[in-house]
């Protein structure tokens, strides 16, 4: 069950400090702000509820403890929970025609945890007992902050070029990452496509006929095979490419 609720927004205070000053024919006018306030915006609160419930609430903490020793368990049971709301926006977006409802991750959110107790409760973010997950989330970045900052910046002075290459790979990993295996292998046999003509000394050519045979069986609807060994040889094809190797 998916239990969606929206949090509402501090009320904005009236700004402080704000002078006025009289005009010619006896007007006020107010004297610009020293300061804006950033304007409060609502949050989400999204919810993924099991369909079964526990047999007892011994075996609920006693699951909750599983956790707790073991961040691999967590990590997976937020990836499951993740891969439940991308689904669901997936379906907005073709619902509503709309390109720009993306996916979430748990590394975007302002605070996961995983817990548990009476249903209704649940749903609103009440629990008996949780675990609240470091922000940042479960996966940790394979490079390091000063090398991520110091290609942005590159890219945005036009020292280094982005490829297409780029943009279609990381679609397909949050294709992935979403469960849609069908579109991972479109998106990234295309990619593939663009990574050849872009970069054709780094592109794992390899996996060229591996992801035109997943492509295909997505297009007749078998389930795609060999797709993340695909994406994971891109991706580590750009890795090289940045660091100049």
């Amino acid at each position: 069950m998916l239990a969606l609720g929206t949090l509402g927004a501090r009320e904005r205070r009236a700004l402080r400090g704000r002078r006025t000053r009289l005009l010619s024919g006896g007007a006020r006018r107010a004297a610009p702000a020293d300061r804006a306030e950033p304007e409060p915006v609502p949050t989400a609160r999204v919810t993924v509820v099991r369909p079964e419930p526990f047999p007892s609430r011994g075996d609920a903490g006693a699951w909750l403890a599983s956790l707790r020793r073991d961040r691999a368990t967590t990590d997976a049971e937020l990836e499951c929970a993740v891969r439940v709301v991308n689904r669901a926006l997936a379906a907005y977006r073709a619902a509503a025609a709309d390109p720009y409802a993306g996916d979430v991750s748990v590394s975007r959110a302002l605070v996961a945890r995983l817990g548990y107790g009476p249903g209704a409760a649940v749903a609103e973010g009440r629990f008996v007992d949780a675990v609240e997950l470091p922000r940042g989330g479960a996966r940790r970045r394979r490079r390091s902050m000063e090398a991520r900052d110091e290609r942005f910046a590159a890219l945005l002075g036009g020292r280094e070029e982005r490829l297409a290459a780029e943009e279609l790979i990381l679609r397909a990993r949050a294709d992935l990452n979403a469960g849609r295996t069908a579109e991972a292998a479109l998106q990234a046999r295309i990619a593939l496509d663009a990574l050849m003509a872009e970069d054709r000394e780094r592109a794992p050519a390899d996996q060229l006929e591996a992801l035109s045979y997943a492509a295909t069986g997505a297009l007749e609807g078998r389930t795609p095979v060999g797709v993340e060994e695909a994406v994971a040889a891109m991706e580590a094809a750009i890795r090289r490419r940045s660091l100049g190797r």
